[in-house]
Parts: C-alpha cells; structure tokens; sequence
C-alpha cells in the first residue's frame, strides 16, 4: 500500500530548550526563516504524503496556526506591495495537503504519542517523523528513500545511523543480521541501553514506516524506559510477528534537540539559502580566521 499519512509527535515540553520553549513549541524553533517542523513537513511531503496528522498537547496553537491561512497577514502584505512575501506565506503548505491535529492529554512517550493518531491513521502503512531531526540529503530526502525501500519490502522500516559508542545510552538501538548494506533485517531492538549491553552501534533516528498492526501491541505496551510507553518496545513486539527492516539512510542528521546540534545545523542551512549563502559563507570565514 502506498504512504500517504503521516504523524508528527509535537507535545513535548522542550526542557533541553528552556526558557525558550516556557512560552513555544520547540518544533516552532527557526532554522534561518523556516521553524523545525516545516523543514520536516517538506520532507513528507517530498515522499508523497498527503496527510499530516500532528499530536499536540491540546493547547499550545502555534503549529496549527502557522500552517492554517492567515487572511489579516495576506492582506496586509497584498496591501503592502510585498508580492514575493505573499506568495511564500499562502505556499507554506501546497494543493492537496490536508492536516489534521489530535491531542495527547498527557506526556507518557513517544508510543502513546503515535498511538493517540491511531483512528486518523486507519488500517494503512504510515510515516513517523521527529522534527528534533533535521535531515540534510543531496538527493532524496530521508523518507522519499524510506518510502522506496517500504515499496520493496512491504515492512516496517526505522532509520538508523552510526553512533559514538558511548552515546547508546540516549538511543534505541538495533541489533541486525549481517550480509545487507543499506535495508537491513531487524533481529532486535532496545531502548537506550547502557553502552556494555548495547547489541551495535546503530541508533535509530527519528523517521519510520509503521504498518498498522502496531497500534495493537502499542495498546499493550507497558511503561518502559523513563517511565513512558516507548515505541522502540511495541517495534520489537512486532518484530517477533513480521519482519521488521533497519534503514542506513544517506544524509547528514543535525539533532536539533539539543543546543549544539541546533546551532550546526543552524549554520549548515544557512549555508545553503539563496540569501544567505555567500554573505554569510564570507562572514564565517573571517570569523574563524580572527578567533584563530
């Protein structure tokens, strides 16, 4: 079955980022003149997703009214004479891309988050996207690559990626059978294991392909790590009932939840946009060769 919905979990409380995030999503975070959770939304879109399914805390408004029209601000700019602004403020999302919203009423992880999503999933495959992780790829993007290997497999898929050893701890991390290289059979998966009962060094980032078969073993999930009900748990359930494939993604992965992966992939992107790349390319460069 093809892809065509996504969630996008957005009712942390961004501690990491406080006191910013007191009064704002950390989703709503800007890299350069776009938030976080654009920039992800893009990226389902460019896998053909057409609906967008966000879990809120059912309060904060701040998502839905960045992605609904703003008919004042439309006027103001059409009044203005700023046609180029108008344009990029009622193309935030393109024709034929619904959103819909859901609340999570209480913080209990990333597994009741996807879980809260289940009536407005349905019985399909579907798409998970972290906007904490900022994918950067040269071609296909992360889960237009994602979307091709489900076509292949017809399985549940989690990107992963090589991490540091020591960092296990702060991953879910999976253990693979040898012999592929790029879409990889799930032997097995664990949250956050401490470093000497890590099974490798692939840590799962923040992008999967569900099939709907986990919302049932999601209802069943107790509290794991943390105290949460966690997602890597009900995909190692469902590993035991169908295969289960880890995908080595190509791209470079900026983790905006914390302070210094935000800032590198601030600079990253800021490198790259049509404004800003030359001005800002020379500024850094002179700034690197003062300090030094």
């Amino acid at each position: 079955m093809k892809v065509r919905k996504a969630i996008f979990p957005v009712a942390g409380l961004g501690t990491r980022f406080l006191p910013v995030t007191k009064s704002g999503q950390k989703e709503m975070m800007p890299i350069v003149d776009m938030p976080l959770i654009h920039y992800t939304v893009n990226e389902a879109i460019s896998a053909g997703i057409t609906e967008l399914i966000f879990v809120t805390d059912g309060v904060n408004q701040a998502i839905k009214n960045y992605f609904d029209p703003n008919p004042l601000l439309e006027s103001e700019l059409s009044a203005s004479g700023k046609p180029e602004l108008l344009e990029a403020v009622r193309n935030i999302l393109p024709r034929g891309i619904s959103c819909s919203y859901v609340a999570q009423s209480s913080h209990q992880g990333l597994g009741h988050a996807v879980l809260c999503a289940k009536e407005l999933v349905g019985n399909e495959p579907f798409a998970v996207l972290l906007a904490d992780d900022l994918i950067d790829s040269d071609k296909n993007s992360c889960m237009q690559q994602m979307v091709e290997a489900f076509q292949i497999k017809h399985s549940s898929i989690v990107a992963i990626q090589k991490i540091p050893h020591a960092d296990t701890s702060k991953y879910g991390i999976v253990d693979v059978l040898p012999g592929e290289e790029q879409i990889i059979r799930l032997r097995g998966i664990v949250e956050k294991p401490d470093p000497q009962d890590a099974p490798s060094d692939f840590g799962v980032v923040g992008r999967y392909i569900l099939t709907p078969d986990i919302f049932a073993i999601l209802e069943e999930t107790g509290k794991g790590s943390g105290g949460e009900i966690q997602l890597t748990d009900a995909i190692a359930q469902l590993n035991l009932e169908q295969p289960v494939y880890a995908f080595l993604f190509e791209g470079q992965r900026y983790d905006c939840g914390s302070k210094l992966g935000y800032v590198e992939g601030m600079v990253v992107f800021a490198l790259k946009h049509p404004e800003l790349s030359d001005v800002f390319e020379q500024w850094l460069k002179d700034f690197v060769e003062h300090k030094m």
